[in-house]
């Protein structure tokens, strides 16, 4: 794999590991409410489902991790199953949460599954 894969696949998987905790822990909080745009009130009855949510963003950044850390063929294969995962969890969350998911999840996705695929 190139370096250029390997670095944008380990920022992929640091974005996820931030998102979890975004999510899972700062979600009632400034940076989390920043990100939700919601206020206090929703924040508060949001963050059960925030915190699931940011949980499965764990799972992606611990898969990514793995991917880096494997022997191919299962890293190459780890790389391009959790990449996929990424790019298919951000098309969804901007059909039905928000736009920017799509910048923020689903574009680093395909560059860094482009690169991996590239690599071979």
């Amino acid at each position: 794999m190139s370096t250029a894969a390997q670095i944008l696949v380990a920022l992929v998987a640091a974005l996820h590991a931030y998102f979890l905790v975004l999510e899972m822990f700062l979600w009632e909080r400034a940076p989390g409410r920043s990100l939700s745009g919601f206020d206090a009130e929703t924040a508060r009855t949001t963050a059960a489902l925030a915190a699931n949510q940011g949980l499965y963003n764990g799972f992606l950044a611990a898969g990514l991790a793995w991917g880096l850390v494997a022997d191919d063929p299962t890293g190459q294969d780890a790389r391009i199953f959790f990449l996929s995962c990424v790019i298919v969890a951000g098309v969804y969350g901007a059909v039905t949460a928000n736009r920017r998911i799509l910048f923020a999840q689903a574009v680093p996705g395909a560059l860094a599954l482009a690169l991996v695929l590239a690599a071979g």
